[in-house]
């Protein structure tokens, strides 16, 4: 029962995707999820109250995936796990094959609704204060040079965002895993601290 149940979940966001990327959020209605989806209204709701909270919980899933990746990236030095989280690239492509409409179709929504701005802001922010607490960190351990830890964080998460908006817009224009370890890698080769430095 709990199988057919998560089954039925798990195509109902299927069809969502599919549903957002073609129509929008403002286009695509409960009714055509469910038709896609090739399931009732009743077990729409069932697993979700309303199309935003469907809509939010495929945003949060994306999100969520790149976390725990992130989060279980540990290497010898800061500048080393910064390094290391880039290998984590072919997996939020792979997260984000033919789904570019429905990124952009997030980032519109956020724009325009309180709601979705909240909830997508969240999760960046937790991103870049997970950042800016590893700077910090590479600072105390002397890997780093004493550097605004804030802005460096920022500036790690727009590279991070960049290159993802750049992969899905242009998946063959480069070899996007090699682009972003050498792009982290001239960062972190600016904040590295020298070892004659004291």
């Amino acid at each position: 029962m709990q199988q057919r149940s998560e089954e039925t979940r798990s195509k109902i966001m299927d069809a969502a995707v599919r549903r957002f990327a073609v129509s929008g959020f403002d286009g695509a209605s409960v009714d055509d999820i469910c038709t896609e989806a090739g399931v009732s209204k009743g077990a729409f709701y069932h697993h979700f109250p309303s199309k935003q909270s469907i809509f939010l919980a495929l945003m949060q899933g994306w999100l969520g995936l790149i976390d725990v990746g992130l989060g279980a990236v540990h290497k010898d030095t800061v500048p080393e796990t910064f390094i290391e989280m880039t290998n984590l690239l072919p997996q939020v492509f792979a997260a984000a094959e033919d789904r570019l409409p429905m990124f952009l179709e997030f980032w519109l929504q956020a724009s325009r609704d309180k709601t979705v701005w909240k909830a997508i802001i969240a999760p960046y922010r937790h991103f870049t204060e997970s950042f800016t607490k590893l700077i910090a960190d590479g600072i105390a351990e002397g890997s780093l040079k004493p550097v605004d830890s804030q802005v460096a964080g920022q500036t790690i998460v727009s590279l991070a965002v960049g290159l993802v908006l750049q992969g899905v817009l242009d998946p063959h224009g480069a070899n996007w895993e090699k682009t972003a370890r050498e792009s982290m890698g001239i960062l972190m080769n600016g904040l590295e601290k020298n070892k004659g430095d004291q």
